[in-house]
């Protein structure tokens, strides 16, 4: 069966009905097309969705494989993982209320997480085309634009924090 999807909402289907069998076991089909109307109410929303533990399990394995793809192709999110590696246990070190600590972790962890939607957002546009398109240049500059900002906040919460506690840290 071949769907096609105008913008009219209505749905022109070929449907293939199975006429006859020949002598040699062949069958000969005619073509037929019907046109049917759509609305959400035809759609099941739970079809192939998982439920309960197994969700959540399946959900982390694809958050993994989100995690390893990202790392395997994106050079960008390596960098911000091994500048993670390193602000993320010197935080540990810092002797400042916990409040501040969890500050330093959570602007570190930012970064990945905005990094993380950049690459998707470029990976789906580069997947659409990668043909010069002025929208796809701004999809891909404002995640580029956002990553700055994550970074810009991480490089304020470390200064402000170390900037807060110099003396008891370096006296």
């Amino acid at each position: 069966m071949f769907i096609q999807f105008p913008l009219n909402n209505k749905i022109k289907t070929n449907v293939f009905r199975y006429e006859n069998v020949t002598n040699d076991g062949s069958t000969l089909r005619k073509k037929g097309t019907e046109e049917k109307s759509m609305n959400s109410d035809q759609i099941n929303p739970n079809i192939h969705k998982n439920t309960g533990v197994k969700r959540v399990f399946k959900a982390l394995l694809y958050s993994f494989d989100g995690l390893a793809s990202t790392m395997k192709h994106e050079a960008a999110f390596r960098q911000e993982v091994l500048l993670a590696a390193v602000l993320i246990p010197g935080s540990f070190l810092l002797n400042v209320p916990l409040a501040q600590h969890l500050t330093l972790v959570a602007s570190v962890l930012l970064v990945l997480i905005v990094e993380l939607l950049n690459s998707a957002i470029e990976a789906v546009v580069d997947d659409i085309s990668l043909r010069d398109r002025p929208l796809a240049k701004r999809a891909k500059d404002m995640g580029s634009a956002a990553v700055l900002l994550g970074l810009l906040n991480c490089l304020i919460c470390w200064s402000s924090v170390l900037a807060v506690n110099w003396s008891s840290l370096f006296a």
